[in-house]
């Protein structure tokens, strides 16, 4: 039973690789993007776990601007998308625009929220 299941997990991944393989360069710096901003917000996790918590504004400051700018990005992800229909009339640069006018504003509360 854990051969066939083995097997069938290295089937999936090759599979997922391949079909990764033909996402366009764009789809794929915003994938890596986004898997740094989690990647940060995990180190700052940790070494609050670590350290400790003493400036606790500024420890929830960098891991909710870590994780709005993952959302944000991950919104530019799907508006970019050219296979994604709903959002096909939207050109990519207004897309780019939003993504950077939210994350302007997602800074400014989170530097407003430092105190």
């Amino acid at each position: 039973m854990a051969k066939s299941t083995s097997s069938d997990a290295q089937m999936l991944i090759r599979s997922l690789r391949t079909a990764y393989a033909a996402t366009p360069t764009n789809l794929k710096i915003i994938d890596l993007y986004v898997v740094y901003a989690i990647v940060t917000a995990v180190i700052q996790v940790v070494y609050m776990g670590i350290v400790g918590s003493f400036p606790f504004n500024s420890f929830l400051s960098g891991v909710l601007s870590c994780v709005g700018t993952t959302v944000l990005a991950v919104c530019l992800r799907i508006q970019v998308n050219k296979e994604n229909k709903e959002f096909k009339d939207l050109p990519p640069e207004r897309a780019f625009a939003d993504f950077v006018l939210c994350n302007l504003v997602l800074h400014l509360v989170i530097m407003n929220f430092l105190g």
